[in-house]
């Protein structure tokens, strides 16, 4: 498929997840097959203002593309600065968050609280559209709240506003990531509009992406959640996608390799310190289901080096052999 100028070729992309989707996390997913990824959101306002740590988030590696940075904001004027800004980090598409649900995001009227208004979505694309010279999409949801499911009045504001392309997460803002997911809305955003639909929510295996492109005649899938801990689902998706082999997750060792080289490579873009302390949370996903997990998990809370966390992976694998 394409979007816009950007030709992806693959089944699955990488949901933007903020303090999770890093750069190290990112490469790792497309060394795994992921065919797009999304970075972690940003804040207009923030790049604006020219704050270090949204320049910082905007950062890509050639390694990573096709890749799009993603803002958030509710001003079309300031969106369009902060689009222009973030060209600077030479993205082949700029994504317009839409659908977080975090209260201090849709609370100060950005990510999910833009779906109340639909032409203020379209102003903003439209904004940002005129403002850079590539692809912009749009991330939604099923709606803001049970009482105001408008996927499809969005979507269809947001194409009119020149979006690529919409990707649509089939929940309200109210359900944040609670089940059940609708794949119906994502199903009736692609009939109603002639851009690429991306689906979103709850892909985590193989068979679940086959199921929602074929559920929905989605232009592509998007995995969030089913990648942490498990980049690897990307390979599976497009073994099974192509060849309908469904490929075996990795043994634990192998795991946990992958866990170190991760972190290694984050701690050599964030420095030790940081990448140290936002590793606890990938090793307990790296860990899930495991002979031991929570006594390992707890461990994975207190590491403070990469040599702890080698020393941790090593028993990990030997007491999972």
């Amino acid at each position: 498929m394409r979007i816009g100028t950007a030709e992806i070729t693959g089944r699955a992309a990488l949901a933007p997840m903020a303090g999770v989707a890093d750069r190290a996390f990112r490469k790792l997913c497309v060394d795994f097959g992921a065919a797009y990824v999304v970075g972690e959101m940003v804040s207009s306002k923030g790049l604006c203002f020219e704050d270090k740590k949204s320049g910082e988030l905007l950062e890509l590696d050639e390694a990573e593309r096709p890749a799009a940075v993603q803002l958030f904001g509710d001003d079309p004027d300031t969106m369009a600065r902060a689009a222009e800004r973030a060209m600077r980090y030479r993205p082949d598409v700029i994504d317009i968050n839409m659908g977080c649900p975090a209260p201090k995001i849709a609370g100060n009227h950005c990510g999910s609280a833009l779906m109340r208004d639909p032409d203020l979505c379209r102003r903003i694309v439209a904004a940002v559209a005129g403002a850079v010279p590539v692809p912009v999409t749009a991330k939604i949801r099923k709606g803001y709240s049970s009482s105001e499911i408008n996927a499809v009045e969005v979507a269809q504001a947001v194409e009119a506003g020149g979006a690529a392309a919409v990707t649509v997460h089939g929940r309200t803002r109210d359900q944040m990531y609670a089940p059940p997911v609708d794949w119906e809305i994502i199903r009736q955003v692609k009939q109603a509009v002639a851009i690429p639909v991306i689906g979103n929510g709850d892909v985590d295996s193989p068979q679940a992406a086959a199921a929602l492109y074929e559920q929905t005649g989605c232009d592509l899938v998007m995995v969030g959640r089913g990648a942490l801990g498990a980049p690897w689902i990307f390979s599976q998706i497009e073994a099974y996608l192509t060849h309908g082999v469904l490929l075996p997750a990795p043994p634990v060792s192998r795991r946990m390799e992958v866990l170190l080289r991760q972190i290694t490579e984050a701690a050599r873009l964030k420095g030790e310190r940081v990448a140290l302390r936002e590793a606890r949370k990938h090793a307990a996903w790296y860990m899930r289901g495991l002979r031991g997990a929570a006594g390992f998990r707890a461990e994975a809370g207190k590491i403070e080096t990469l040599a702890d966390l080698a020393a941790l992976c090593s028993r990990v694998a030997e007491e999972n052999a």
